[in-house]
């Protein structure tokens, strides 16, 4: 019924006594599953002395099965020449499509997908949607991509109609055409576009282009604080960020924005120390590690996600009893300059604070993790003849500093400039080799 709260009650209320005993129930499915049909995990946990049997409960399960990383991935595909890097458990004749990852942190992860049956990750994200308000019938402006494959099945599943529109670089000149004539209900936004569109601010009515949605939502390059509620008060467009949940799917916000959902029906989360990988308390910082409960095409197992979170399980006030997660950067962002650690979310602070740098947009030079002197390019927004206030470097200088301690070497670029030279998928590179 499109008045119900929620698109699946009874999956996304469910107690945490149950969904603990779905988690137990499917992993004790997917240990033998995949040992028998995976050459990765069956090599990898052969060479760790372990063999199904012996995991019997959750507790086995984290005690006993080894975690991986995409560098482990990567090195069987070198080896083996396998693309799959080991982990298919299905025919590749059974395979309906191959899709990537973007490929920000190193060169494009591929995941082998089965689209005969309900793909788990356009599943689990019908109900994100729902919670943002899209109902059977609305309007959906469609940006084509290949990341993570079309979500035009997504939309399609909704009930929604799919208005396909180009959004390239220098493109959203059309998108706020397209909102205009076909009234949406729902966009899709990056980083990069969003920025694109402040410079069109001036000549186009944002606010009215964009009076029909519900939502809008981004992912990519984290947004500045200043830049969104910029979004919310100047073109009245609600924001709501999705990021990932560890390759396994996606985590999006709720109305409340608090904290990322993990639909823990599909992915076993785990909060664990880097170095020791033991558990660490609930609500404090450590290393998303993720299990797929729903693919069983080329799950991920004990998955490192190099992402640092804050996990917590408690319900949310939106009624959901799902976990959530705060994202607080990477396991290889902190950088050490002359001893003392550098994060990238404290320079960006810094950086956003500035009013002609509210977006956010900055890079770090670092060709190795310990630096004597750190090097950030920072964009600021042009006016008049382009160049930035003469003042500016200095109050980069002071902020970055009072944030990390450190004095930076600043180059001042403009916004377009550092986005022009992203990866081109709406998402700006945080850390350069040169």
């Amino acid at each position: 019924m499109p008045d119900r709260e929620f698109f699946d009650p009874e999956a996304e209320t469910l107690p945490r006594e149950r969904l603990l005993a779905r988690q137990e129930a499917r992993i004790l499915e997917l240990v033998p599953y995949v040992f028998e049909r995976s050459a990765f995990y069956r090599e990898l946990w052969n060479a760790h002395g372990v063999h199904p049997r012996e995991v019997r409960s959750l507790e086995d399960f984290r005690r006993r099965i080894p975690t991986i990383t995409k560098d482990m991935v990567r090195a069987y595909q070198d080896r083996t020449g396998d693309p799959f890097g080991g982990l298919l458990c299905t025919d590749v004749s059974e395979l309906t499509s191959v899709s990537s990852s973007s490929g920000t942190t190193g060169r494009p992860t591929f995941f082998a997908e089965q689209w005969d049956q309900c793909p788990p990750l356009p599943a689990a994200m019908l109900r994100d949607l729902w919670g943002l308000g899209l109902r059977p019938g609305d309007r959906v402006l469609s940006q084509p991509g290949t990341i993570r494959n079309l979500l035009d099945y997504v939309f399609h599943a909704l009930g929604t109609t799919v208005v396909c529109v180009e959004s390239g670089p220098g493109q959203m000149a059309g998108v706020v055409e397209a909102a205009l004539r076909y009234r949406p209900a729902f966009l899709q936004l990056t980083y990069a576009q969003v920025v694109e569109l402040t410079r069109l601010a001036d000549r186009l009515d944002l606010r009215e282009a964009f009076s029909s949605l519900k939502a809008a939502a981004f992912a990519g390059a984290p947004m500045s604080r200043r830049m969104r509620e910029m979004v919310r008060q100047d073109w009245g467009i609600e924001l709501f960020e999705y990021t990932s949940a560890a390759d396994t799917g996606m985590a999006w916000e709720c109305d409340r924005h608090d904290g990322f959902h993990l639909w823990e029906d599909t992915v076993f989360a785990e909060c664990l120390d880097p170095q020791r990988l033991d558990e660490v308390p609930e609500g404090e910082l450590g290393e998303l590690v993720a299990t797929d409960l729903d693919n069983p095409t080329a799950p991920l197992i004990r998955y490192r996600s190099d992402d640092l979170v804050r996990l917590s399980r408690k319900p949310c006030d939106c009624g959901r009893t799902h976990g959530r997660m705060w994202l607080r950067g990477r396991c290889g962002d902190e950088t050490l300059v002359g001893g003392v650690p550098v994060m990238l979310r404290d320079i960006g602070l810094a950086v956003e604070d500035q009013p002609e740098c509210a977006g956010g947009v900055f890079q770090m030079v670092r060709p190795q993790r310990e630096l004597s002197a750190l090097t950030v390019r920072v964009g600021y927004e042009t006016a008049g003849a382009g160049a930035p206030p003469p003042d500016l470097a200095e109050r980069l200088r002071t902020a970055i500093h009072a944030r990390t301690g450190v004095t930076p070497v600043l180059e001042l670029r403009t916004e377009h400039e550092l986005l022009a030279g992203s990866s081109g998928v709406g998402k700006l590179t945080r850390v350069v080799r040169s």
